[in-house]
């Protein structure tokens, strides 16, 4: 399905202009993709066989580390752009509903909302996915209206300058616990793994993220470094936890609206808007729409994910569940260790 964006007219000789350019932007970067690539350090794979280290993260091979490298080089951000940055498993689903409604929420009523019909993640694509395919048509970033919502897992640090200096641009940044999203990232990615390689374990899997071999990870290095640019920039960038969103999801939207220029009137809070966005967004309604129990997203040729992966429980805590007393106790430390002396601080 493509991404979830209203329709624009282009004149046909634009159109034939902007596919031969994109196509020398792709070829530029597939040159330094491949020049690179051969030398960068290996590290055991989750779904794919191996991940490769670039730039001190660790990086699926192929369409994470491509994109990444067309983001770095050549993506040109507008003044009115929204980011959605998260780590993977983070609570991306949900925050990228909550985003598409807030700043939406004049266009569009409750009864026939696009979140009833469409997935969050059409509504809110992902920056560096799609951006290899042929039909380039489906992604567009030029004929995106503004202001236009982009997630991404990126790392800040690997974000080109054109993105971290422009003063207009807003990022949502969304964290959570780290024993839970590592639960989390190990049901969800021994899903998608391929039949020919076998399931990972919980414990390989806990030791690759102790290790910081996980997508886009160390997780502690790209949490750490959205909050320290949120210190630094706090009218640019807002960190949020995704523990707090769960305890006061109210709270958290009216944040929202105000951080990203459209603030909540007192009619609008009286009439029970933000409420209503919260109804909307949750995991009992979103997890119930037949396009998140059916429908699919492709992020890339090898990478196709049913919506209902994205839909598991929502819960805080749920590592209770799966990891040893040993394991938390470890995860629990490295986490101290890494966040000391920062102010960021995750409950145990």
């Amino acid at each position: 399905m493509a991404a979830f964006q209203p329709s624009l007219e282009c004149d046909n000789i634009s159109n034939i202009h902007s596919e031969q350019t994109d196509s020398d932007l792709i070829q530029k970067t597939d040159e330094r993709y491949r020049e690179t690539l051969p030398n960068l350090p290996k590290g055991k794979g989750w779904i794919t066989k191996h991940l490769v280290q670039y730039q001190g993260f660790w990086l699926t091979p192929n369409a994470a580390l491509k994109n990444l490298m067309w983001v770095q080089d050549h993506f040109k951000p507008r003044p009115t752009d929204i980011f959605l940055a998260s780590f993977p498993k983070s609570g991306t689903t949900w925050l990228k509903a909550l985003i598409f409604a807030t700043v939406n929420r004049t266009r569009y009523g409750f009864a026939d909302h696009p979140l009833l019909t469409t997935g969050p993640h059409d509504c809110f694509p992902f920056l560096d996915a799609h951006l290899q395919e042929k039909d380039r048509s489906r992604f567009d970033l030029d004929r995106f209206p503004s202001p236009r919502l982009l997630s991404i897992h990126i790392p800040y640090i690997l974000l080109p300058n054109s993105m971290t200096d422009h003063q207009s641009c807003r990022f949502v940044y969304i964290s959570r616990d780290p024993k839970d999203v590592l639960v989390s990232k190990w049901l969800f990615l021994n899903k998608l793994r391929p039949k020919d390689l076998p399931p990972i374990s919980l414990e390989e899997a806990f030791e690759l993220f102790c290790q910081g071999i996980s997508h886009y990870g160390p997780f502690w290095d790209h949490v750490l470094g959205y909050w320290e640019a949120s210190l630094e920039t706090p009218e640019k960038i807002l960190f949020l936890k995704y523990e707090d969103l769960k305890k006061e999801p109210l709270v958290v939207v009216k944040r929202l609206g105000d951080f990203l220029g459209y603030p909540f009137s007192l009619e609008e809070e009286s009439k029970g808007v933000v409420e209503e966005i919260v109804k909307l967004c949750s995991f009992e309604n979103l997890s119930t729409l037949e396009v998140n129990k059916v429908s699919e997203q492709k992020f890339s040729k090898d990478t196709i994910i049913d919506n209902r992966h994205f839909f598991r429980k929502g819960k805080v805590g749920d590592w209770k569940s799966y990891l040893t007393t040993e394991m938390v106790e470890r995860l629990d430390e490295i986490t101290y260790e890494k966040l000391l002396g920062s102010g960021l601080v995750f409950g145990s």
